[in-house]
């Protein structure tokens, strides 16, 4: 189970630091460039739609492997969407009155972005990057299937053996994960907004 654990924490949380660190800036792109916004939401909602082991499937052929890169390149495609589409719908609820007093101060794009922006959209990206994490806690089952280990592999034997129990073994865990993942960013949440301290 600790193995299991490890892998599967592993393909989560590295396909989730991969999203942040790119749909943080493509949700920034999109709400500073409006014509930006069609393409960058095209493409992060049409990966969304493909299915899972169609995806799987293409990344394999296209890497020429099995195992941990193509699935963690899966899961970091799902995971894109819910964080930029948050991340612009943060930044695009900052008062305009902000910003003209940002620029009234003298401080440069870059400076309102991190000083001003940003940590006023931060609840807003925060439950995106939640709603990404709990995805991919899901989703990630799946990647036993090409050899990447994690809660699918028992679920992947016990539909290979139509045992029920290991199919529990695998999925209870995972619910389980998700649970505390969420409960996790709930808190981080609380915290992060000063209106839901109180």
């Amino acid at each position: 189970l600790l193995r299991l654990t490890r892998e599967h924490l592993l393909l989560v949380f590295g396909s989730l630091a991969a999203s942040i660190a790119v749909g943080v800036p493509l949700g920034v792109a999109a709400a500073r460039k409006p014509w930006l916004a069609q393409p960058i939401f095209a493409f992060v909602g049409v990966v969304q739609t493909i299915p899972s082991l169609a995806l799987l499937a293409f990344l394999i052929a296209l890497m020429g492997s099995i195992g941990t890169l193509p699935a963690a390149i899966a899961l970091f495609l799902y995971a894109l969407l819910p964080i930029v589409r948050n991340t612009h719908t943060g930044l695009l609820a900052v008062g305009d009155g902000l910003r003209q007093a940002a620029l009234a101060l003298g401080l440069s794009r870059r400076d309102r972005l991190l000083s001003i922006e940003l940590p006023l959209a931060r609840p807003s990206i925060l439950a995106g990057i939640k709603t990404s994490a709990v995805i991919n806690v899901g989703t990630a089952t799946i990647a036993a299937f090409i050899g990447a280990g994690g809660y699918g592999e028992r679920i992947a034997a016990g539909l290979a053996v139509n045992d029920n129990l290991m199919l529990l073994a695998g999925a209870v865990p995972a619910a389980v994960l998700a649970l505390l993942i969420q409960a996790s960013f709930d808190l981080v949440e609380r915290r992060a907004d000063p209106l839901r301290k109180q």
